[in-house]
């Protein structure tokens, strides 16, 4: 905005060709602006054909009515079913949805990273395809970046109505205290399916995360607090009924490992953003 407020102030200073050639500037800083999108839907997706244009349709209906433009940007992330496919088609008849496709599955953070610097709204809803997270919810979200920079949703709030397995529910627990113990991340949940952002506040933590599958969650919310950001919880609603291997809560144990290390003793991220703040 404040790139728009220098050029009135030069259009408002200049007489006769100066000034045509502000106008064409400002009508294209103003249509810009207009056209633009003031939220981003970031979707990873891997392997999601059965429901994945459901999802989009159910998260089109409960934000297409209200104030704020949007766009969807969904991560392809190496599906080998028909994913792509499905999304595309779903794309060529709602013009604010893109997708994003390769080959590899390459996890969930990279795919998260790659929507991101993708994404062109202020505010960058990041969401789970399966939309375990009722859609609904986002608006609340948004909301609440008004008191904070980041705002996540949390299984653990008081508020939280949750319909989840006593094995999960307890492993849930068991990876919130191991992130606690070696990252010093102290969110009560940093996995639920649903987080809002400020885009210019994160443009430069992004490019530090270093993870990319099980435990980014963890690594962004380390950088932020790092940063000194405000991180706001808040309740949600959701239902999960989908299974996980053990081989995968090993992956997670390693992420969480790789950011310990790299936080406490390679002081990778302090290093990285210490060069950013200069």
């Amino acid at each position: 905005m404040q790139f728009t407020n220098d050029i009135v102030n030069q259009i408002q200073s200049s007489t006769g060709a100066e000034r045509d050639t502000y106008d064409v500037a400002r009508t294209e800083i103003v249509t810009e602006l207009e056209t633009r999108p003031v939220v981003s839907f970031v979707l990873p997706a891997f392997n999601e054909g059965k429901h994945i244009e459901e999802s989009l349709r159910r998260l089109d209906s409960s934000f297409r009515s209200g104030p704020l433009s949007h766009e969807i940007v969904v991560v392809d992330d190496g599906s080998i079913d028909d994913t792509r496919c499905r999304t595309s088609y779903y794309a060529r008849k709602n013009g604010h949805v893109r997708i994003i496709s390769y080959r590899r599955n390459m996890g969930k953070g990279f795919a998260v990273k790659t929507g991101f610097f993708q994404a062109v709204g202020d505010i960058i809803i990041l969401l789970d395809s399966d939309l375990d997270i009722d859609a609904t919810q986002a608006e609340r979200f948004i909301q609440a970046l008004g008191f904070g920079d980041i705002a996540i949703g949390s299984k653990y709030h008081p508020e939280s109505i949750v319909e989840i397995s006593l094995l999960r529910r307890f492993l849930s627990t068991g990876f919130n205290l191991l992130s606690r113990l070696l990252t010093g991340v102290r969110a009560r949940d940093t996995q639920a399916g649903i987080k809002a952002i400020r885009r210019d506040a994160f443009f430069e933590i992004f490019k530090c995360l270093r993870v990319k599958r099980y435990a980014f969650d963890v690594e962004l919310l380390a950088l932020a607090i790092g940063c000194g950001l405000k991180v706001v919880e808040l309740p949600v609603k959701l239902k999960i009924v989908d299974r996980f291997r053990v081989l995968d809560i090993w992956h997670m144990a390693l992420d969480i490992l790789g950011i310990a290390y790299r936080l406490r003793i390679k002081k990778y991220y302090q290093h990285k953003l210490v060069l950013w703040k200069r």
